[in-house]
């Protein structure tokens, strides 16, 4: 979808977005933006060193007999 965006459309999605949002609000939304990124992240990377293997626990799959 980018692709289809070239320098008149990025000015253009621009000018719509100081309309929409105001001058003064745009700084601030854009910093909320980065917050919200650097929150992902830091929470994405704690899931990637939560390793699996760690765990020492054995997971069992154990069937009930169906009666025929």
């Amino acid at each position: 979808m980018l692709q289809m965006l070239d320098r008149p459309g990025f000015l253009i999605v621009g000018l719509i977005a100081i309309l929409l949002f105001g001058a003064k609000r745009l700084p601030e939304a854009a910093r909320s933006l980065g917050r919200s990124a650097r929150i992902l992240k830091a929470e994405t990377a704690g899931l990637r060193e939560d390793d699996p293997k760690k765990d020492e626990t054995v997971h069992r799959v154990t069937t009930i007999p169906s009666e025929s």
